[in-house]
């Protein structure tokens, strides 16, 4: 979000509770919380008009983005919270760390005709990366994504993203509107210039799939012996309301796999080279009919060579699925 949008949403958002508590105080004019609140408001406005907003009132640098849209009302950057903000600040990294962990699907799942492995690995506390599968009527639907940014807002989309698809596929609605609904969600409820990058789709018992790539990496596919990148066919979800992206149908034998990543793989460098997804395309090439867990496993083993010492700068997520016949 650009800088003056960002500080217009700020201010009406803070503008919207300081009327919110002035109505709550008129039927409760002695509730000291309530004044206290309102004070913090007033505060935060005197900021905004004096042009200090934003700014740490210890160091005067700007205070972290995504603490800022999560908490209107913060006064200090990171390098300078007292010792009961830094505990409260852990205790809800602590807590968003084991609510993510517990959205997470099994890590082996053997379901509908298909075996799978994921690895999901956070940069920090939190990931923005999004992976889930869901069995529902005979049929395996699958999911991974990457939020815009890093850090709790990134996860918090992320959470909403991961209740929104479960829910919408158990009211019975085919995966195409499901898509469409999420997006218009987003785009209706989340701050303008955050938005998803996701590839999901629909795995039947007999190899059929379907898959949506809105504005995510190609997916690659092992069909028999041959390879193929199934690339973007529609932009990210948040962007525009009546986005659409148009579904990709493949057929799978046994033994043939997909595989899905984050950027925290194609991206991952080694002083100026990048892994990219051509490197990732030949290693498909050579152990595409690995089990899924064995596969994964080469990949980041094959990461881990290119990258030597070089320290990561994102989350990682990678999901493989591998069709196993219709017994």
């Amino acid at each position: 979000m650009p800088v003056v949008e960002q500080m217009e949403f700020l201010q009406a958002e803070v503008t919207d509770r300081k009327l919110r508590l002035e109505t709550a105080l008129a039927h409760a004019p002695h509730d000291e919380n309530l004044k206290s609140l309102l004070r913090e408001v007033d505060s935060a406005l005197d900021r905004m008009a004096v042009g200090t907003y934003g700014l740490c009132e210890e160091c005067h640098d700007t205070i972290e983005k995504d603490r800022l849209l999560a908490n209107p009302f913060v006064r200090y950057c990171l390098d300078h919270l007292n010792k009961a903000e830094r505990d409260a600040l852990q205790r809800d990294l602590d807590l968003a760390t084991q609510l993510q962990t517990k959205l997470l699907p099994p890590t082996q799942l053997c379901a509908c005709g298909w075996d799978t492995h994921y690895h999901y690995a956070p940069l920090g506390a939190v990931s923005g990366d999004y992976c889930d599968l869901i069995e529902h009527n005979g049929e395996l639907y699958f999911f991974l994504g990457d939020v815009s940014g890093k850090g709790i807002a990134a996860s918090l989309l992320m959470t909403q993203i991961h209740a929104l698809f479960r829910n919408l596929l158990t009211m019975g609605i085919p995966l195409n509107l499901v898509v469409s609904h999420v997006n218009r969600s987003i785009c209706e409820k989340v701050l303008t210039g955050n938005y998803v990058t996701i590839v999901c789709g629909r795995a039947t018992r007999d190899g059929a799939v379907e898959i949506y790539n809105a504005g995510h990496l190609p997916v690659i596919a092992t069909n028999r012996d041959e390879i193929l990148l199934l690339e973007s066919t529609g932009i990210p979800l948040g962007l525009f309301h009546e986005a659409n992206s148009p579904a990709t149908h493949l057929q799978l034998e046994s033994g043939d796999t997909l595989f899905l990543y984050t950027d925290g793989l194609s991206e991952a460098r080694r002083h100026d080279d990048e892994y990219g997804v051509d490197r990732l395309t030949e290693l498909m090439r050579k152990h595409g009919r690995l089990c899924p867990t064995e596969l994964v496993s080469a990949c980041l083993n094959d990461l881990a060579a290119f990258t030597g010492t070089t320290p990561r700068t994102d989350d990682l997520t990678l999901l493989a699925l591998q069709h196993t016949g219709t017994a």
